[in-house]
């Protein structure tokens, strides 16, 4: 089956594959791959479960090394990976576990517009959109605070954005961690990445991030799309931003910083990408309280984003956003790593979980889910390409037991940003596009061949993975009209 990937994988069942933990020596547990034989012919492609044998070296790792469908290679942890430790055995944290890009995230937001609605309008309500939200590198916003604001954005979380009237509670109580992960603490920010989230709050930034009005096409559960509020020809916004350059500098310092600790802790990995440190180390707790801080950024950025898309709604269509029913349907993250219990061979453990371009997945009756959710399931969001599908579904019970509450981010690149400039056309995408009725606004020319649809596998087949596999629950599908990309 091997083309890069030259070690062994047995097959389980049509959607699980196994690393043996015997494939290298110093590994703890096998690696677990999400997958089908179609999604397997693009991931043995590249150096991915490779990293997936690597992280399974990591001191307190239980249950495997996991990886999503979506997976494809990424800094020291595969994007797509899933891995927990236990705190009391040593367990540690590994800033590549959680990635650059702290909560990186989606949000979703529901209307009570219909197709009818806004089919001849979508270019310009696009265009309305773009011209209000800031995009690309570097951008800044309208949304300025002080040097006390940010320390209380890192603290407050969404709810910092709420106080200063951009929300309602409703719009905490549907988002993962109610808007902000406790723990978070400003000091262990540096003044550089202060410096970088300054002037970034309400700002959607480059690559993959994107604002999509998008429309529900399909449904998979009348059940569920009944308690979610959802119907086929609504109108939707999923908005897919994160910590911006804040994030990345935390990123950046604490990984250098954990080098050391390799050497210092006697941790033995086969890449210094998987720099790590154990969860109760003094530098453990640092990156812990600087991550926490960034993903608290990142809910205050998706918060203020989506206020500021209610506004341009509220201009184009003439009417408040509560009458046009712009309420949040659930917001979560993809990037993070969280402390939280499960059982390990019979017991209750604390373990830090690290999701690397995955998301949580909590199934029915969990006790961090909002009453409204309860009896539902976590609401899961996975975003696909702009020029096919993305999907709302739901956590599962499967989910908690196989693999901590963790399913599928996204589609997942199969083709590089320098690959998709060297091969793609950009008039011939544009007019692809067009003819499937989706109009684009980017910063840059370059931004929209980079993210074109094929770098990227279907997110259907994706999804069907995950369904199939027990880990989340289909409820219903989307596709886009009107995409906005940094």
């Amino acid at each position: 089956m091997a083309e890069t990937w030259g070690g062994p994988l047995e097959k389980i069942d049509n959607f699980r594959f196994r690393i043996p933990a015997a494939y290298k020596p110093g590994m703890l547990v096998p690696g677990l791959v999400y997958a089908d034989e179609k999604l397997l012919k693009d991931i043995v492609r590249d150096r991915a479960l490779e990293q997936v044998a690597n992280v399974a070296f990591l001191p307190g790792i239980v249950r495997a090394s996991m990886a999503m469908p979506d997976i494809h290679w990424g800094y020291g942890f595969p994007i797509g990976g899933v891995a927990a430790t236990d705190i009391e055995a040593g367990g540690v944290v590994s800033p590549g576990g959680v990635g650059y890009d702290i909560n990186c995230g989606v949000r979703m937001v529901k209307t009570s517009l219909r197709f009818e609605d806004v089919k001849d309008r979508i270019r310009d309500l696009a265009n309305q959109l773009f011209r209000t939200i800031p995009v690309g590198v570097g951008s800044e916003g309208d949304i300025k605070v002080t040097a006390r604001e940010e320390r209380e954005i890192l603290v407050k979380g969404a709810r910092w954005a709420v106080e200063k009237g951009y929300g309602c509670d409703d719009d905490l109580e549907c988002t993962e961690e109610f808007g902000a992960v406790a723990g978070a603490d400003p000091d262990a920010v540096s003044e550089r990445a202060y410096k970088r989230g300054k002037s970034q709050s309400g700002t959607l930034g480059s690559g993959n991030h994107f604002l999509e009005i998008q429309v529900i096409d399909q449904l998979f559960d009348a059940k569920l799309c009944d308690a979610f509020g959802l119907d086929q020809g609504q109108i939707c916004v999923m908005i897919h931003s994160g910590s911006r350059g804040l994030g990345h500098q935390v990123c950046s310092e604490y990984v250098q910083d954990m080098v050391g600790c390799l050497r210092k802790y006697n941790i033995n990995v086969p890449d210094r990408e998987l720099a790590c440190a154990p969860v109760t180390s003094p530098e453990g707790k640092a990156y812990l309280a600087a991550m926490r801080c960034a993903a608290n950024f990142a809910w205050a950025n998706r918060q203020c984003l989506m206020h500021l898309t209610r506004l341009t709604f509220e201009k184009f269509f003439g009417s408040s956003w509560q009458k046009l029913g712009m309420d949040l349907v659930y917001d979560v993250c993809h990037n993070i790593a969280k402390i939280e219990e499960y059982p390990v061979a019979g017991k209750m453990k604390k373990l830090c979980v690290h999701r690397k371009g995955a998301t949580r997945a909590f199934g029915p009756g969990h006790p961090a889910l909002p009453e409204r959710y309860k009896k539902t399931g976590q609401p899961v969001i996975i975003p696909g390409d702009m020029g096919r599908n993305s999907y709302l579904l739901v956590g599962t019970e499967m989910a908690m037991e196989e693999t901590f509450g963790s399913t599928c981010h996204g589609a997942g690149r199969v083709k590089s940003r320098s690959a998709a400039m060297r091969s793609i056309d950009l008039g011939k995408l544009l007019k692809e596009l067009e003819a499937k009725g989706i109009v684009v606004f980017a910063s840059g020319r370059g931004t929209i061949v980079e993210e074109a649809p094929q770098v990227y596998k279907d997110v259907n087949d994706v999804v069907d993975v995950v369904h199939n596999a027990g880990i989340s629950k289909r409820v219903c599908r989307m596709r886009p009209l009107g995409v906005i990309k940094g």
